[in-house]
């Protein structure tokens, strides 16, 4: 039976950190009090993969990181130490290439294919020359002059064949083998090498999709490419003759194009996948294409492993990646949960503000990116990002108002990358419209129009109307006719009619076949609209405070209140107490210590304002006659002040990625030489103008100490709040890690192990003394596993949450509340802006005797005083005794 877990520990699995490396450290998270370890996806995945999210064999173990006897050693040293596992596993989509034996019988095949079922694949777009073919964009110019420049050619491959293009392999088509092989039959004088050319011919079309006729076509094909391997191994003249014929072929620009239009697929330019890509991507990676797990052979086949081990109890859950990109993401989870009925799963839901996970999802919760944005906007100063507000609009000129940002961006996205997401719906809609006299009369272009800006007025992810179970929820048709409200009133230019039919359509009020596809396909369009858009766009360009910028957050917003966490934490425990709480992921914009350090900043406006324009005047002669420009300039001082001390080469690689995501200067598909030569210089050469270094290590300086509080604080609360809290490997240290892949360098476990024993007999000023090295985090963590591992009844599904009353003049900087009337967390907040002193604040413990576990010290019931608690260590944990 699986196990729920009190705690997980997050490891990015890849070739250079394996199986056995995992295993090495196992009895390190032990000791640590960690209950579960928590993998990135360990299926086969592509070669080389970093992060696992491009399995390729669902079948298989990744060899990589040691197979499945690595797998089997990995078991083996968990159970000895009595730890669980957790596995983040890949339903919405696999990786292309030729290790995908399923994406390459697709591409030999076509719809005919025995598995042209399990991808999201439209074989009749409207464009005639895509008809039952997969667009492959993946040249690097105009197809003709890539065919004419030789680059690619046919190859044998013992008695099968593949297409070339630099580093690319794709399969040939049987029935394209025809011309080739019969005149290789005539080199040879090879009837029976004729024979095969023949029956290669008559095979069925790869159009004729009936399930009995592509089983047979590939028994014949089989046994016809047998017939072809044993003739050439019978006689060497025929492999020579076939060669020949290749040869012939490959210098035949017109007889190679006949061949290549003969395939079931098209090689094209790469830049042809914005508006023509025939199949559903994970977001806009053309090498990542969308699966029909809604299909239940498709299910079963993709889960098979992973439902094997949640039976044996190799796995206690799984995390769920992207259940938004899934057609049915409610469906998925309940066919999940019937076949893993005691697993803890987690989906990994990206929550917008106000938005709250649907209870109906028979799920314990979501990946934690929602409690990680109340932290967020708990540690921010409200009047100082008003302030921040001010500060940012005045040194960049640059629009403030992020609602505006977002739309413009995801308006942009759907026009650009996700654009033949667009064609694919408006395709559906204009069928729609045909058959609606109301709307017969309705442009292509008008259609397309309507779609994209809906679509990039969505307030959050998605919707989940279920067609086939006739499911719609009030809380779907508002946010259909809120986003539908919205486009009217941004686009008056529009018929408000079409923008009305759409919400109709959506909303289940007008119904058919091809409407029902339609709502379907377009929740899982807005999805990527939103990722691209604002996770992968806006955040980038909407720097008023950087540390706001977070998956599934409002950087708009001024902060929150404690009574806001409050009732956060109260709604939490009573709809999913076992969700998981999470400060830092494998895909956070920034680690928890570099956003918490950043929220000093919105206590001492003033100070950054007047450090800002200090600092850019100080580095003028650094910069070209156009760039950097300023937001970038804003961005970058941001950027050094969060993750100080960093080094010339993680920052140049930082803001290369940071910049071409803002798409402001420069994007990953035009690189702008001139901008990002501009940007390294201005990076190198006030990394060394000493001046500026000393100012900048003195804000530093002013903030650390106030960062590392903030940290403990939200450290304190993670593992308190309701819910499961993860740890990010080597997150137990101070953590300023940016954005991958800088936060998937290589962990020194070797010193945690080191200072981990060493905290044992530490005092809690010797820890503080030594804050520089992490302790108190390492200290504070270390503390509160146990404590959870001890009592998870404390934190569990039945455990109280109750706010504490804090009065005095300094109540607003204290987050004090009690778990299951045995343990009460006390966490400061806004540490500046405090000073030094708590004024007469003052708490109202529950009668009793209570132990401060961090301290040793002895604490009693009733009102008392706040520093009471706090003077030996920046944050207080007290246990009932």
């Amino acid at each position: 039976m699986a196990r729920i877990p009190t705690s997980t520990y997050r490891l990015q699995l890849h070739a250079g950190f394996d199986f056995d490396h995992a295993s090495a450290i196992a009895d390190y998270l032990h000791d640590l009090g960690i209950t579960h370890i928590y993998c990135s996806p360990y299926l086969q995945a592509a070669p080389g993969s970093m992060h696992g999210y491009d399995v390729v064999d669902h079948q298989k173990v990744n060899e990589e990181l040691g197979g499945i006897e690595g797998h089997g050693r990995l078991r083996w040293r968990l159970g000895e130490l009595g730890l669980g596992q957790i596995l983040d596993i890949v339903p919405n989509h696999m990786a292309l290439g030729p290790e995908n034996r399923l994406w390459w019988d697709v591409l030999e095949n076509g719809p005919a294919s025995r598995f042209s079922t399990w991808f999201d694949i439209n074989w009749h777009p409207d464009e005639a020359k895509l008809q039952n073919k997969v667009l492959v964009p993946i040249l690097g110019d105009q197809y003709g002059k890539v065919l004419a420049d030789r680059q690619i050619q046919v190859a044998r491959r013992g008695a099968g064949f593949v297409v070339l293009y630099i580093k690319n392999e794709f399969p040939v088509a049987p029935r394209s083998l025809y011309g080739l092989l019969l005149r290789a039959g005539e080199y040879a004088r090879s009837d029976t090498l004729s024979f095969i050319a023949d029956s290669f011919a008559r095979l069925p079309a790869p159009e004729a999709t009936d399930r009995s006729v592509a089983v047979n076509r590939h028994r014949d094909k089989t046994v016809i490419y047998a017939l072809l391997e044993r003739l050439c191994a019978e006689d060497g003249n025929i492999c020579r003759s076939i060669d020949q014929a290749v040869a012939d072929m490959n210098n035949n620009i017109d007889a190679l194009d006949d061949l290549l239009n003969q395939q079931n697929y098209r090689l094209a330019y790469w830049r042809t996948a914005d508006q023509e890509l025939g199949y559903r991507r994970f977001f806009d990676v053309n090498t990542l294409i969308g699966l029909r797990v809604e299909r239940e052979h498709v299910f079963e086949e993709t889960h098979g492993l992973i439902l094997q081990w949640l039976r044996e109890g190799a796995l206690d859950g799984v995390r769920v990646d992207h259940p938004d990109g899934l057609r049915d993401p409610e469906g998925y989870f309940r066919r999940l949960r019937e076949q893993a009925p005691d697993a803890w799963i987690i989906g990994e839901k990206i929550l917008e503000s106000g938005e709250w996970l649907r209870q109906e999802w028979p799920i314990h919760g979501t990946s934690g990116y929602d409690f990680l944005n109340v932290c967020n906007g708990l540690l921010a100063h409200g009047p100082g990002l008003e302030e921040m507000t001010t500060i940012y609009s005045d040194f960049t000129h640059e629009p403030v108002d992020f609602e505006d940002v977002a739309h413009e961006k995801k308006h942009h996205v759907t026009q650009e990358a996700l654009g033949s997401d667009v064609n694919r719906l408006a395709a559906l809609l204009v069928e729609i419209c045909e058959n609606n006299r109301d709307r017969r009369d309705t442009t292509r272009a008008e259609i397309r129009r309507v779609i994209r800006e809906v679509a990039s007025c969505f307030q959050v992810y998605r919707t989940y109307v279920a067609t086939d179970r006739d499911t719609i929820t009030d809380e779907d048709r508002y946010r259909f006719w809120q986003a539908i409200n919205q486009a009217k009133r941004r686009r008056p230019d529009l018929d408000p009619g079409l923008f009305d039919f759409v919400g109709d359509v959506l909303t289940l009020k007008v119904r058919g076949f091809r409407e029902n596809e339609f709502v379907m396909r377009f929740q899982q369009f807005t999805s990527p609209v939103m990722a691209k858009g604002v996770e992968d766009t806006a955040f980038y360009t909407y720097n008023r405070m950087i540390g706001l910028n977070e998956v599934g957050a409002d950087p708009a917003h001024n902060g929150i209140g404690v009574e806001e966490f409050h009732n956060y934490c109260a709604t939490m425990q009573q709809t999913h107490p076992q969700t998981m709480t999470t400060l830092s992921t494998h895909d956070t914009k920034r680690a928890d210590d570099v956003r918490a350090r950043l929220a000093v900043l919105t206590e001492i406006p003033a100070r950054w304002r007047a450090a800002l324009n200090r600092w850019s005047r100080m580095n003028t002669e650094f910069r070209g006659e156009r760039y950097p420009d300023r937001n970038t300039e804003y961005f970058l001082y941001q950027t050094m002040i969060g993750a100080w001390p960093i080094d010339k080469k993680r920052l140049t690689a930082y803001m290369d990625k940071a910049m071409r995501e803002a798409k402001q200067h420069t994007t990953w598909t035009n690189n702008n030489r001139e901008y990002e030569d501009a940007l390294h210089r201005f990076i190198e050469r006030i990394l060394e103008h000493q001046p500026f270094v000393n100012e900048l290590e003195q804000m530093v300086e002013r903030v650390r100490e106030a960062g590392w509080m903030n940290s403990l604080t939200q450290t304190l609360l993670k593992y308190t709040a309701p819910g499961v809290p993860d740890l990010y490997q080597g997150g137990e240290l101070w953590d300023y890690s940016l954005v991958d892949p800088d936060n998937r360098r290589p962990v020194d476990y070797d010193l945690r192990r080191s200072l981990l024993r060493e905290v044992q007999s530490l005092s809690p000023e010797e820890m503080t003394e030594r804050s520089e090295e992490g302790l108190p985090k390492l200290w504070l963590i270390h503390k509160l596993l146990w404590l959870r591992k001890d009592h998870p009844e404390w934190f569990g599904p039945t455990a109280a949450y109750t706010p504490l009353e804090v009065q005095g003049p300094k109540a607003a900087h204290i987050i004090a509340y009690l778990r299951n009337h045995s343990v009460i967390t006390l966490a400061p907040r806004w540490r500046i802006k405090l000073g030094d002193s708590w004024a007469g604040t003052t708490v109202d413990v529950p009668e009793g005797r209570w132990k401060n576990v961090l301290t040793g010290e002895i604490e009693h019931g009733g009102r008392q005083k706040t520093a009471s608690f706090l003077q030996r260590f920046p944050v207080a944990l007290l246990v009932r005794e």
